[in-house]
């Protein structure tokens, strides 16, 4: 038997993870680091191009997050189509980052996912 009291935390938002690191009496400089680490978010965008779907994934899981496509994705016979983005919020502001790095169409993506984050924290 455990001595140590294991639990599941819910952390919904920046707020709730800080209140969090407070009780834990983390270092307050580094809350802005980890916080955004601790909020899970599961994101849907819709009508994304199929191409778009595939970078966007493999940017997403070389920063240790997740997107789900459609099965028949890489066949490209469908233009757009709806994804999930699995990741905490820290890993969607790297996707962010890093889809500001591609062609246009993909810019404008990072933008609106970046504009949404904002509001959503």
């Amino acid at each position: 038997m455990s001595n140590h009291t294991p639990k599941i935390l819910n952390v919904s938002s920046l707020q709730e993870a800080e209140q969090l690191l407070k009780k834990i009496d983390s270092d307050p400089s580094s809350f802005s680091i980890m916080a955004p680490k601790a909020v899970f978010r599961v994101i849907q965008l819709d009508n994304v191009t199929l191409q778009d779907a595939i970078i966007i994934k493999q940017d997403m899981l070389s920063i240790g997050g997740e997107v789900a496509i459609p099965k028949d994705a890489f066949q490209l016979e469908q233009k757009q189509a709806s994804i999930a983005l699995m990741g905490t919020l820290s890993q969607h502001h790297l996707l962010v980052k890093k889809l500001q790095r591609h062609y246009p169409r993909l810019q404008r993506l990072a933008t609106e996912l970046d504009q949404f984050l904002k509001q959503s924290h």
